[in-house]
């Protein structure tokens, strides 16, 4: 028969042990979550820094070629506007050559021509001499015999002595108009050739010939934001070199300027030096202002294209 053992376990210490455990499942639940949060936090700021370094990116691509293209685009219309300058240049060159043998050719068949009318005239003429002498000659002396005996001295009655000076007056006045139209006619012809030997005789067109010029250009290069982006500039010199010429070196600068290299020089050039320091003396600044630049120059370092 089985016996029963009474025995009293104290069951404090294991009951103060659950509560210790309990109060460190707690604070470690509190530095789970606290976690946790700080974990969410971090993802969403990497999120936000990834999002920002992606859209910072694909803007600056995209900007980049679009400049690339803009320049390239305008260099093509240059070189198309530059073209058909020349094609009308040449254009131009044939129409004026095309004038002075057109001139030419005109002056010298009008001369072959008014020859051949003056021999054909003379040969007309020649063949019934006697009946065209007094056709021409004859006729007009038998029928202008009252105008060219006008000069005599009138002698008739006193009634008629009147009409007679009115006669003479009259002559003198037809002789008079037919000198006036004759010099005006002369001076109308003279007018007119001189007119026609200008455009036939053109000065002779300049020949364009081609050659080589070493224009000095500028290029600067500095970053204008905080990101680090670089800005390009060009400049020429405007002084002998038209718009049209300027656009278009900027254009065949811009397009070569991916492949040149820059390089350090170790010392800067006399020329500048010379330069810069007529620049500063001439500078209405202080003295302490002039000091300070020509130390930040002389501790600033140059670099320069390497040569193609």
């Amino acid at each position: 028969m089985a016996s029963y053992i009474d025995c009293v376990v104290d069951t404090n210490p294991m009951a103060q042990e659950i509560s210790t455990v309990s109060n460190h499942i707690k604070g470690t639940t509190t530095a789970v979550v606290a976690m946790q949060t700080a974990v969410v936090l971090a993802e969403q700021k990497a999120a936000d820094h990834v999002c920002d370094n992606v859209n910072k990116g694909f803007y600056t691509l995209i900007r980049s070629q679009i400049s690339q293209k803009i320049a390239k685009l305008q260099s093509e219309v240059d070189s198309h506007l530059m073209h058909l300058n020349q094609q009308r240049k040449q254009l131009l060159s044939v129409k004026s050559r095309m004038e002075h043998d057109y001139n030419m050719i005109s002056g010298r068949y009008l001369k072959l021509f008014n020859g051949l009318n003056q021999n054909l005239k003379q040969r007309v003429l020649e063949l019934d001499r006697p009946m065209i002498d007094f056709a021409v000659k004859e006729v007009e002396k038998v029928s202008n015999r009252t105008k060219y005996l006008a000069a005599t001295v009138p002698v008739s009655q006193l009634e008629s002595l009147a009409a007679s000076q009115k006669i003479i007056a009259s002559n003198v006045k037809f002789r008079g108009l037919k000198l006036i139209n004759s010099m005006s006619n002369f001076l109308a012809d003279m007018s007119e050739q001189k007119k026609l030997t200008d455009r036939i005789l053109v000065e002779k067109v300049n020949a364009v010939e081609n050659s080589i010029l070493f224009i000095p250009v500028l290029i600067s290069e500095c970053n204008f934001d905080k990101y680090g982006n670089e800005d390009i500039d060009v400049a020429v010199n405007n002084v002998q070199l038209s718009q049209q010429a300027q656009a278009v070196v900027k254009n065949a600068v811009n397009h070569h300027i991916e492949n040149l290299q820059w390089q350090p020089v170790k010392e800067i050039d006399k020329e500048v030096r010379s330069e810069f320091s007529k620049l500063l003396s001439s500078a209405n600044t202080s003295q302490r202002v002039k000091e300070m630049a020509n130390k930040l120059f002389m501790a600033n370092s140059f670099q320069t294209m390497k040569p193609p």
